[in-house]
């Protein structure tokens, strides 16, 4: 076919079998009107010549020369000597009168939503040399198929690399390329229902699409209470039923505490009494400003523990990389319940591949923790200026903390911080017990712009007075914020 314009309908499917029955033309003319009422033919489209659309249907020029002139008698069309026949502007929108389209919903000004990182700081440069780099380097053989468990040079790569960095102890055998965390969890999910496994336990409060994708996959997630030591094996033991939890051992959220060493011992015991399995969840593991990052559980007891992992806290969830690590034993079992399971992208994986060889994701994450640190210091200090009698938890770790507040409704808060251009969460969005942290919201600062800290936090000191105000003002009882059980 011809080269066509921007503007052109040539290719717009026309069924005529759809049409009632009638002359071939009579059913064109039916056709060709429905597509424009309905917008599929936009005002000012060129329709194909006469003689083009009578070979597509296989029928004389005559039917298309007529169901035209039927069309511009009736003001659908325009016809001019040596022009296109197109149709006339105004027909459609008079036609189907449809209705405005919501207008976009404006981002907060001030973003202290948990779980980004500062995607300012994307390193943009070098990310587009190192698929340059992939582009330039990958063999033809790799741009066909490939194994649902991802590019065999990524899988060692970052075999090595969690190895050295994160205390693991896993070949590349064991390690799968995925989509994310959510889609790891989701595999291994449903590799533990294929293997009989109907409950998976959940730290309670903690990220609601865990549990979403828990109950996807065809499990039973159930919240298990975190104290000041971390996710509580105790209740773990008085369920028989549960044999599989997943667990963020170095920054849980959103409490912000870490599994303490004897809770993970205690855990890996279970874990071998029940012939269970732990799901390592690793996110916020790079960020660690008061001492050195925790190592994996993964590497105290690799045959009972799945660590999974992305760049979504580190680089940008837009990315859609993660991994995950199995036991061997799980490992089979893990890709046989996922026959549809589609890898990222060949080249992402293999410019991660090189970012992690060159030494560049190294040096990003050394970079982020000394900005983390400083804006998490700033913030802590803007906050102790205007909020005084507020208090605040959680490790020095991550990319969010907590604001304890008494007398005051968190979801109150977050709704008054929404209309002064401020965007916070509640502590009881993400828990089972919607009275589960009340009066504590939570604070992430990973995508928070330096400059505008000392603006936020007075924006967000005006909304916490507002709500108090609504509330009942001085007068209220207090409330305390969440208030961890302490440890066994």
């Amino acid at each position: 076919m011809a080269k066509k314009q921007t503007d052109s309908a040539w290719e717009t499917l026309l069924d005529l079998e759809e049409q009632p029955a009638g002359p071939l033309h009579d059913r064109l003319r039916r056709a060709l009107r429905s597509a424009i009422v309905d917008g599929r033919i936009a005002p000012g489209s060129a329709l194909p010549p006469s003689r083009t659309l009578a070979v597509d249907l296989a029928c004389s020029r005559w039917v298309v020369t007529e169901a035209y002139a039927q069309l511009a008698a009736e003001g659908y069309l325009e016809a001019r000597s040596g022009s296109a026949t197109r149709v006339r502007h105004g027909v459609a929108a008079a036609a189907t009168r449809p209705t405005p389209p919501k207008p976009p919903p404006v981002p907060p000004r001030f973003d202290f939503a948990p779980g980004l990182p500062d995607l300012r700081a994307f390193p943009r440069k070098r990310w587009s040399d190192a698929i340059r780099e992939a582009g330039l380097q990958v063999p033809f053989t790799d741009l066909s198929y490939l194994a649902p468990a991802g590019h065999p040079r990524l899988r060692r790569t970052l075999a090595g690399y969690l190895n050295r960095s994160r205390g693991t102890a896993t070949s590349a055998e064991d390690v799968t390329i995925c989509g994310g965390t959510t889609d790891g969890l989701a595999r291994i999910a449903r590799g533990l229902r294929e293997r009989g496994f109907t409950h998976l336990a959940v730290e309670d409060p903690g990220w609601t699409w865990t549990r979403e994708a828990i109950a996807d996959a065809g499990l039973l997630p159930v919240p298990i209470g975190v104290d000041r030591d971390g996710l509580r094996v105790d209740l773990l033991r008085a369920r028989p039923e549960i044999r599989a939890a997943i667990v963020a051992p170095a920054h849980q959220f959103p409490t912000g505490v870490v599994l303490a060493p004897a809770r993970r011992a205690e855990l890996i015991r279970w874990a071998h009494d029940v012939d269970g399995i732990v799901l390592e969840e690793d996110k916020d593991a790079d960020y660690r400003y008061d001492r050195r990052p925790v190592a994996a559980i993964q590497g105290m007891a690799p045959s009972r523990t799945a660590l999974l992992g992305s760049v979504s806290k580190t680089l940008s969830p837009a990315l859609r990389i993660g991994w995950f690590v199995t036991p061997p034993r799980w490992t089979p079992a893990v890709a046989a319940a996922n026959p549809l399971a589609v890898p990222p992208p060949v080249l992402d994986q293999l410019a991660f591949a090189h970012f992690l060889d060159s030494g560049g994701y190294d040096r990003h994450l050394r970079a982020g923790r000394r900005r983390y640190r400083a804006r998490r210091d700033a913030l802590l200090a803007e906050l102790a200026r205007r909020l005084p009698q507020a208090r605040v938890s959680g490790a020095a770790a991550g990319l969010h903390l907590l604001l304890h507040l008494d007398g005051v409704q968190a979801t109150r808060v977050v709704a008054a911080a929404a209309r002064a251009g401020v965007r916070v969460d509640a502590v009881a969005g993400y828990a089972s017990d919607a009275e589960t942290g009340d009066s504590t919201v939570i604070l992430g600062y990973g995508n928070l712009a330096d400059s505008t800290i000392p603006e936020a936090v007075a924006r967000l000191a005006d909304a916490i007075e507002a709500a108090a105000r609504q509330a009942g003002g001085p007068g209220t009882p207090p409330q305390e914020g969440l208030r961890l059980p302490e440890a066994d």
